[in-house]
């Protein structure tokens, strides 16, 4: 029995506030942690952390034009139906960040930009959800960087999976739909033409998720084994 439900109507595992703060993980074993509102505590400082990341990577160095406080970056798809899904090294320092939101909730795409989006109606349905704020910190080596996006799509994958998802939305360079998310085993379809937001120029993209794309990622990335740990998990299993 998994001891959070991170999918719609998302609940706490029960007897979770008698767990002390996990501020680190576990020495030589690194995993994406997935984690909302309601389960951050259990990982110490970890949400703020994510946030301070999202700053330097989205606004000090892509120039997004979004809200921003004491060196945190956040918008208004920071919700309680958001989950989280961050790296952190063994120091529990946090260095890679992805941000899923169910589609039957507001999401960046549908709010923002609808008309990106030709000739059919943007979801809002369980099974599919949206993909964003996917970013590494760059002052890690270059191999690192390669590894977290790498273990940040695996679990991208490994969440779907495990709640019913059947694809993501997500707004992308259009190189990347037939290039590394393809190429990593999510078949991707591009959804609309591609045009520039500020200075990128992107296209939104629908990538779906079945076992054999994400067998086919853990090959792409040289990932073996699973990589997904849900925040406050292991308090159900013992219980």
């Amino acid at each position: 029995m998994r001891s959070l439900t991170l999918a719609h109507g998302q609940k706490a595992a029960a007897g979770e506030r008698e767990q002390k703060p996990k501020n680190k993980p576990a020495k030589g074993l690194i995993m994406i942690d997935a984690i909302t509102v309601e389960t951050a505590h259990l990982l110490g400082d970890a949400l703020p952390m994510m946030h301070r990341l999202r700053y330097r990577v989205f606004v000090e160095r892509q120039g997004y034009d979004v809200p921003s406080v004491r060196g945190m970056e956040w918008d208004e798809f920071d919700t309680p139906a958001a989950v989280y899904l961050i790296w952190r090294d063994e120091r529990g320092v946090v260095g890679g960040v992805a941000r899923l939101i169910p589609t039957t909730f507001p999401y960046m795409i549908k709010a923002l930009w609808p008309d990106m989006v030709a000739g059919q109606d943007l979801p809002s349905q369980p099974d599919i959800w949206e993909l964003t704020r996917l970013g590494v910190d760059r002052s890690l080596p270059p191999a690192t960087r390669a590894r977290v996006i790498g273990e940040l799509m695996c679990a991208c994958g490994e969440f779907a999976l495990q709640n019913g998802i059947k694809a993501y939305l997500m707004v992308t360079a259009p190189q990347m739909v037939k290039g590394a998310i393809a190429a990593a085993g999510w078949p991707t379809e591009r959804l609309g033409e591609p045009r520039n937001l500020g200075r990128f120029h992107v296209v939104v993209a629908k990538a779906t998720v079945t076992e054999e794309g994400l067998q086919a990622a853990r090959r792409f990335h040289g990932i073996p084994h699973p990589v997904l740990r849900i925040a406050g998990e292991e308090i159900a299993i013992a219980a």
